[in-house]
């Protein structure tokens, strides 16, 4: 392949990716899809109804990657969810930042675009603070410290950390056959249980979890399978066109935040090129604002206060640090990285979650003290 043709196969991945962010973004603004809101339904009303729509999104999105793995087309080991460290301290204390910093910032990185989109002042500063946060920690001062404490507690596998990997290690069984066997058992039933009850089969979260799912596994199709080449004919190697890592990639909304302003303000460097995280940003956003303009639920909102903008500034930088530090956000880890099986996905889902629990009950404590 020459280099002709890789600039038109980056073109090519660059605008269906755009395009499916888009149908994403209005997916996610019309049904409402939020892992901090179907947190905080549960802890404050008991309410399940749209935890069972983002484990739908799960089992949905695990189907669809396993089954391409099943077929030979991508291989998880090729993401950074599955490489051989299981960074096991970095994915519990930074999914636990991220998920206390999502609850104090309404929202995780994908809801803050969605909020964009929707005409949220507030969500605009959480977005500038949470990637500079999120720079910081890939390059900068706190990257440093990341490296050199976290980081360094890891678990070194001779394969990669996917179960299907893990399992063909130790019993010497078809990794492609495991990948069908797991993707599909675990996937359904996630999908099950998320339908097992009449408010999980709403159209509403029908349509979130479903769509959501699709769009995850779609964007691994995308970098994994179409945007593949064998041998890059600048370095002789394998390479995977328009992604920040250098390897396959889904969706995930906390580096390429960083990265969308790093591409804004150094447009002028011809080194700094459009990636798929960079026009997945900007196609949730676009998304967001197309749905909301048409059903005119398009409002311009602010902060209340200097409390609510304090609250806002810090959720944004736990997130930029912790989701960095975690390998993802919801959306990262929680649906890509899930997707891959991945048992550094699985730890950092959890600690999301108890950290988001924490907030809430944190807010809660802060009500009734106030009282």
């Amino acid at each position: 392949m020459q280099d002709n043709e890789i600039g038109a196969l980056a073109t090519q991945v660059l605008w269906t990716a755009f395009g499916l962010s888009v149908v994403l973004g209005a997916i996610m603004q019309r049904t409402h899809f939020c892992t901090m809101g179907a947190v905080s339904d549960i802890v404050n009303m008991g309410d399940w109804a749209r935890m069972r729509m983002w484990v739908m999104a799960m089992g949905v999105a695990m189907i669809g990657f396993n089954a391409m793995v099943a077929l030979g087309w991508i291989d998880a080991s090729k993401s950074i969810y599955a490489g051989p460290r299981l960074i096991w301290l970095s994915a519990l204390v930074g999914g636990a930042m991220f998920g206390f910093g999502m609850v104090l910032a309404s929202g995780c990185g994908s809801k803050t675009l969605v909020r964009i989109g929707s005409g949220n002042l507030k969500s605009a500063v959480v977005f500038v603070v949470l990637g500079i946060a999120a720079f910081a920690t890939l390059k900068g001062i706190t990257a440093v410290a990341r490296v050199d404490t976290v980081d360094r507690a890891a678990l070194t596998l001779g394969t990669g950390t996917d179960l299907p990997s893990v399992i063909a290690a130790t019993t010497g069984w078809s990794k492609a056959a495991l990948a069908a066997v797991l993707g599909l058992g675990l996937g359904g039933a996630l999908v099950g249980w998320a339908i097992a009850r009449p408010e999980g089969r709403s159209p509403d979260n029908v349509l979130g979890g479903l769509g959501v799912g699709a769009v995850i596994a779609l964007m691994w199709w995308i970098s994994g399978r179409l945007g593949h080449v064998a041998e890059d004919p600048n370095t002789l190697q394998e390479a995977f066109v328009a992604t920040n890592s250098q390897r396959m990639e889904s969706l995930s909304f906390v580096s390429p935040i960083a990265y969308t302003l790093d591409w804004l303000m150094f447009f002028s460097d011809k080194s700094k090129l459009l990636t798929i995280g960079i026009v997945s940003v900007c196609g949730v956003v676009a998304g967001a604002a197309l749905q909301a303009l048409v059903t005119r639920s398009f409002r311009w909102e602010g902060f209340r206060d200097a409390g609510d903008t304090g609250r806002h500034l810090v959720g944004a930088m736990l997130m930029g640090v912790g989701g960095v530090t975690a390998l993802g956000c919801t959306i990262g880890q929680g649906l890509s990285g899930l997707s891959t099986l991945s048992l550094t996905s699985f730890v950092a889902l959890a600690a999301i979650i108890v950290g988001a629990v924490a907030a809430l009950r944190y807010q809660v404590w802060l009500v009734e003290r106030a009282a």
